[in-house]
């Protein structure tokens, strides 16, 4: 091989170096797309957590309200019934669970108290904690 095809073919092979080595290369095009790309993986992955919270919030809202609703139910029964005193009965729901509390005239009342709040529409349970006046 002579010396004019020895640089001949160095040449040729640094271009096709530097060619390969452009190749691998990422160009505007490709490295915006790759921001692009990370940055709609990233708002999903926000989105996926803003939509749990919103989820729990949402459930957590609707179960005040449930046990709002219960409450009110119980109280509208008290006041209904001639035997007791919605002022003498605290009415509190937690999750469907019922806890009255408070000082009543006998145990008829504590009993038909219990009664009530029994009967009402998604009480799951309830915590009888009336007393009887002692007179």
């Amino acid at each position: 091989m002579n010396l004019k095809t020895s640089r001949y073919l160095t040449v040729v092979l640094c271009a096709l170096v530097l060619v390969l080595t452009n190749c691998q290369q990422d160009g505007p095009a490709e490295k915006a797309g790759k921001k692009v790309d990370q940055t709609v993986e990233a708002a999903g992955k926000k989105m996926e957590t803003v939509g749990a919270t919103m989820s729990n919030k949402v459930e957590s809202a609707a179960a005040s309200l449930d046990d709002a609703a219960i409450t009110a139910r119980i109280k509208a029964g008290i006041v209904g019934d001639s035997l007791l005193k919605v002022a003498e009965i605290d009415v509190v729901t937690t999750n469907g669970v019922v806890k009255l509390n408070g000082t009543v005239s006998s145990q008829k009342s504590v009993d038909r108290a219990q009664e009530i709040a029994s009967g009402v529409k998604d009480v799951k349970s309830v915590e009888n904690g009336l007393k009887i006046k002692s007179y």
